[in-house]
């Protein structure tokens, strides 16, 4: 019985802890300075274009060495 009551207590403490860890969540996204869209996009294309020439590079890098090896072994 007694372990019963302990559980029924402490249910409400895990509402009341996420309720204030969702307010305080929801508080501190207020206060964030998101990017503009422009800034957004500006930054995509910088992604964009090094995840493309790091791509190229690795892809030549593996050719080059594909080739050398198939010298290699004949």
């Amino acid at each position: 019985m007694a372990n019963n009551n302990e559980v029924q207590a402490k249910a409400p403490r895990k509402k009341s802890r996420l309720g204030n860890f969702l307010s305080k969540s929801a508080s501190e996204l207020k206060k964030v300075t998101w990017p503009t869209f422009a800034t957004v996009l500006q930054n995509l294309g910088i992604v964009l274009a090094v995840v493309v020439v790091f791509t190229v590079i690795i892809t030549a890098a593996d050719t080059g060495l594909s080739a050398l090896l198939s010298l290699l072994v004949g």
